[in-house]
C-alpha cells in the first residue's frame, strides 16, 4: 500500500498543533475568539445574502438568461460562457470566497468546462468593497481617500490577470455559441434548468448558505488561533525574517516583514498590523496589495474547501495569485505619484470611524445582493437591445 505524503503531513501538522493548543491553551482560547468576533460581525452579515442570492440565481434559471445574453461579450473578452457575468459580477461585489463558490456551482451544473472553471476561478475572489472602504481605509488606517485606491488597484490588476489568463487551455474549452436568436435560446434555458418548487429553491439555498457560512467560521477561527500560536512560540518572526530576505529586491522597510508574514496566513491581520507600522505610506500600500492580492492562506483554504467534489485543479488559482501580487505592486508603483498629494493629504489623526454594525452590514449587503442580479439581467438585456438595434442598421 503506497502512503499519501499529503495525507502524512496534515497528520503530523494536526498532532503538532494538537500539542500547542495543549501547551498554550489561553493563546488558543484568545486567537478563537478573535476569529469568532470577525466571523460573526463582519463575514457573516456580510455574505450570506451573496450566498443565498447566487444559489437562487442558479435555481432559478436567472443565470441561464444572463448567460445567453451575455454570450457575444463574455466569450470575445475572457474566452469564457456568459453565465460566467454572474460569477465575475459577484465576486467583485461580495469578496471572498462567494467567487470560487459560484464557479464550483458552474462547473457541477456544467454551465462551463474545467479549463474554463479553472480560468475564472484565478480573478473572480476579490477582497470585498466593504472591507477595502471601511475596514482598511477608515478602520485600519483612518484615512478614507485609501479606500478608492487600494480597491481600483486591487480590482484592476485581477481584472488584468483575466484577459492574461484567456489562452489558458484554449483547446479544452466550449465552442463559441451562435448568436442568432438569443432571446428564444434564453428562454428555453430558463424553462428546462430546474424543476423544483421556488419555495423548496428558497430554503434549499438558505440551508446551503448557512452550511458554507460554518464552514468558513472555521477556518477563520482556525487560523486565527494558528496565528496566535505561531506568534506565541516565536514561529512567526523567524518566518519574517526568511520573508524578509526575498522581499529585499522590494526595499520594503523591515518593519513590514512581519505584517506580511502575518498576511500570508490571514489577510485581516495582516493588514491591520501593516497599518500600524511607521513605514513610508507606498510602502504600506505596496504590502497591502501583496497580501490581498494572496488573500492568506485562510481564503485559499476556503476556495479548496468548495471546490473539493469537482474536478477543478487548483494549480492556476495559485499560479494566479502570485501574479494578481506582482500585477498589483506593479500598478501601485505606477499611479502613486499621479495621486500621492491627495492620498498624503486626506490621512487624519482622529480615531477610526465606528465599525458598521452587524445588522448594519447585513442591510448594506442584502441590498448589493439583491441589486446584483436585476443590474446585470438589465445590463445584459441593454446589451442586447443595442447589438439587435446595430443589427438592424446593418452597423455592426
Amino acid at each position: 500500500m503506497r502512503s499519501n505524503p499529503g495525507r502524512i503531513t496534515l497528520a503530523v501538522l494536526t498532532v503538532t498543533l494538537i500539542a500547542a493548543i495543549a501547551a498554550r491553551p489561553r493563546t488558543a482560547f484568545e486567537g478563537a475568539l478573535a476569529g469568532m468576533d470577525t466571523w460573526w460581525n463582519i463575514v457573516f452579515p456580510a455574505l450570506l445574502p451573496f450566498f443565498i442570492v447566487s444559489e437562487l440565481v442558479l435555481g432559478l434559471g436567472l443565470a441561464s438568461i444572463a448567460g445567453a445574453l451575455l454570450e457575444p461579450v463574455m466569450r470575445p473578452l475572457f474566452r469564457l460562457p456568459g453565465s460566467a457575468s454572474f460569477a465575475v459580477a459577484v465576486g467583485y461585489s461580495s469578496g471572498y470566497p462567494v467567487g470560487a463558490n459560484f464557479t464550483a456551482r458552474l462547473r457541477t451544473e456544467r454551465m462551463c468546462t474545467r479549463a474554463e472553471a479553472e480560468h475564472l476561478l484565478t480573478f473572480v475572489n476579490n477582497a470585498s468593497p466593504l472591507f477595502i472602504l471601511v475596514a482598511i481605509s477608515v478602520g485600519m488606517f483612518n484615512n478614507p481617500a485609501l479606500g478608492p485606491f487600494i480597491l481600483a488597484v486591487h480590482y484592476l490588476s485581477n481584472l488584468t490577470l483575466g484577459l492574461l489568463f484567456r489562452g489558458y487551455r484554449r483547446r479544452e474549452r466550449g465552442p463559441a455559441v451562435n448568436t442568432a436568436n438569443l432571446w428564444k435560446r434564453a428562454f428555453h434555458q430558463f424553462l428546462a434548468t430546474d424543476n423544483r418548487h421556488p419555495g423548496q429553491i428558497l430554503g434549499d439555498a438558505v440551508k446551503s448558505a448557512v452550511n458554507k457560512l460554518l464552514v468558513i467560521g472555521g477556518f477563520i477561527i482556525l487560523f486565527a488561533v494558528i496565528v496566535n500560536l505561531l506568534s506565541c512560540f516565536g514561529l512567526l518572526p523567524a518566518f519574517a525574517g526568511l520573508l524578509g530576505f526575498f522581499l529585499q529586491p522590494l526595499g520594503l522597510a523591515p518593519e513590514l516583514y512581519l505584517p506580511l508574514a502575518t498576511g500570508v496566513f490571514e489577510m485581516t491581520l495582516g493588514t491591520r498590523l501593516v497599518s500600524e507600522t511607521a513605514a513610508p505610506l507606498l510602502q504600506q500600500l505596496i504590502a497591502v496589495q501583496l497580501i490581498l492580492a494572496w488573500s492568506g492562506l485562510s481564503i485559499q483554504a476556503q476556495v479548496a474547501a468548495f471546490v473539493t467534489g469537482t474536478d477543478i485543479r487548483l494549480g492556476l488559482y495559485f499560479l494566479g495569485r502570485l501574479a494578481h501580487a506582482a500585477l498589483a505592486v506593479a500598478l501601485t508603483l505606477l499611479l502613486f505619484p499621479a495621486f500621492e498629494n491627495l492620498l498624503v493629504a486626506a490621512a487624519v489623526q482622529a480615531p477610526a470611524a465606528a465599525a458598521l454594525s452587524w445588522t448594519a452590514v447585513l442591510q448594506t449587503a442584502t441590498l448589493l445582493a439583491l441589486t446584483l442580479p436585476l443590474g446585470l439581467l438589465s445590463f445584459a438585456m441593454l446589451l442586447h437591445t443595442i447589438r439587435r438595434l446595430f443589427r438592424l442598421f446593418h452597423v455592426f
